[in-house]
């Protein structure tokens, strides 16, 4: 007969629904690829009672996640809740139990990522996790395991889908972002408060786990520089294009050696770490850059996510699909209880470190000095002698400026102009464009991007 692994699911919603679904109509195939027989045994979700989409028998279900957790026949636990509170209690009891556990929690890991990783040590059993970044694209494993041979030079990423689907509608659409968020609300790509994803913070915690993978030391979410979208125009999506890039918000890690501005190149970024691959520590972002549209990131559009990967033997690598949604997410969840329920009956309590802590030590560069291109959008006094004020003000900086775009057509007393400004420190472009904010000429908040070239 066929070896069974018990699975208790913790979370009946949109996940935990397309687990439940995806194991009723791909279980058989599974087992035949694993030898093994994944069966759902116990699954707690709020209201037993509730009607739903798909059918579970009364004797799986209940209210109570600790009946799940602490159920003998429960051999892994599928932690699908979301939050970092219950979610952290389910987790931490399973582990403490020796219990395997799978999570699509990406902000409980954000948050509470160490403790959690320890205890699974300590109690000699694994933790899975593909699920928490990028839907169901394999990126964790990759980084685990399949460049365990590699130093890690460059991740930039495109992990917020409903970002990417806002961004793509502004492009292809000359709309406004307040439009586009409304009607992306509507269709339910975003939620009703956007602000976990559209100010970058969902985005901040999947960069951050998949930083503290690629060097080995845990980065704490406050030391992780965001921004996000809301500021963004279709004037600077339209400018963006005449200039050759696509506007997509990005998540960058890569190791940074320190660099005087002066030290920039005209034209290039100067965010490179040493010949001998070791760097004064790593740039952890996630901000709206302009992307070239030579570049393949600047293809991704709509709801899709792609992480673009390079290590130092293997090279450049990517990896795109569907970052959200059940059955994406559900994929990898599948995934990761195939690699628990194999683990699990060859005794591999840590065949894996669940967090590859193979440094321990590293640090996050702050964002003011790292060297960067720059696009700077003003809304100007349409009148002589505007350009020498801003200019003087970027010379005192010594802050070159590559390109000046004025369009014409543009009706009234402010006019917009566009910057294209050469490698700078940022700290040094933050102070000048503060300056040039309060000149009588200058008559909105300046708009701000890098500029990535990915080279």
């Amino acid at each position: 007969m066929m070896d069974q692994v018990n699975l208790g699911l913790v979370g009946g919603g949109t996940v935990g629904g397309g687990v439940w679904q995806a194991l009723q109509r791909n279980g058989d195939l599974m087992a035949a690829r694993l030898g093994l027989r994944l069966q759902v045994v116990r699954m707690a979700v709020r209201d037993p009672k509730r009607t739903r989409g798909f059918t579970v028998p009364t004797s799986v279900l209940t209210g109570d996640w600790s009946e799940v957790v602490h159920d003998p026949q429960v051999q892994i636990v599928v932690e699908l809740m979301g939050g970092t509170t219950t979610a952290r209690e389910v987790v931490r009891a399973a582990l403490k139990l020796g219990k395997p556990v799978v999570t699509a929690n990406k902000a409980l890991l954000s948050a509470h990522g160490p403790e959690l990783f320890a205890l699974a040590a300590k109690h000699r059993t694994n933790l899975y996790y593909e699920a928490a970044v990028a839907g169901g694209i394999p990126i964790i494993k990759a980084l685990r395991e399949s460049f365990a041979g590699n130093r890690i030079t460059r991740i930039a990423g495109i992990v917020n889908g409903t970002c990417n689907y806002i961004l793509t509608r502004m492009k292809l659409e000359g709309a406004e972002f307040s439009e586009v968020l409304a009607d992306a609300q509507r269709l339910g790509y975003a939620e009703a408060e956007p602000s976990l994803d559209i100010d970058g913070h969902d985005a901040a915690h999947k960069i951050g786990i998949l930083a503290s993978l690629a060097h080995g030391f845990w980065v704490r979410p406050e030391a992780i520089h965001t921004e996000g979208i809301r500021h963004l125009s279709k004037l600077d999506i339209q400018f963006a294009g005449q200039l050759g890039y696509t506007i997509k918000l990005l998540g960058i890690i890569q190791p940074v050696a320190s660099a005087a501005p002066s030290a920039a190149k005209k034209g290039r970024n100067t965010k490179k770490a040493p010949d001998d691959g070791q760097a004064s520590g790593i740039q952890v972002s996630v901000y709206p850059a302009l992307v070239p549209n030579t570049h393949v990131l600047a293809s991704v559009n709509h709801a899709f996510n792609a992480v673009a990967v390079r290590g130092d033997t293997v090279g450049d690598t990517l990896f795109y699909g569907r970052g959200a949604g059940q059955d994406p997410t559900a994929s990898s969840v599948l995934g990761d209880l195939a690699d628990a329920a194999l683990d699990l009956r060859a005794g591999n309590h840590h065949r894996v470190p669940p967090f590859a802590a193979h440094n321990g030590q590293g640090r996050v560069v702050p964002m003011d000095t790292i060297a960067s291109r720059f696009y700077v959008r003003l809304d100007v006094s349409d009148r002589p002698g505007v350009f020498a004020r801003i200019a003087t003000v970027l010379a005192r900086a010594q802050i070159g400026i590559s390109s000046i775009i004025q369009p014409e057509g543009h009706s009234g007393e402010t006019v917009p102009v566009i910057l294209m400004l050469d490698a700078a420190s940022n700290q040094s472009v933050r102070k000048a464009l503060a300056t040039i904010g309060k000149l009588p000429v200058v008559k909105s908040k300046p708009v701000v991007l890098r500029v990535e070239n990915l080279d």
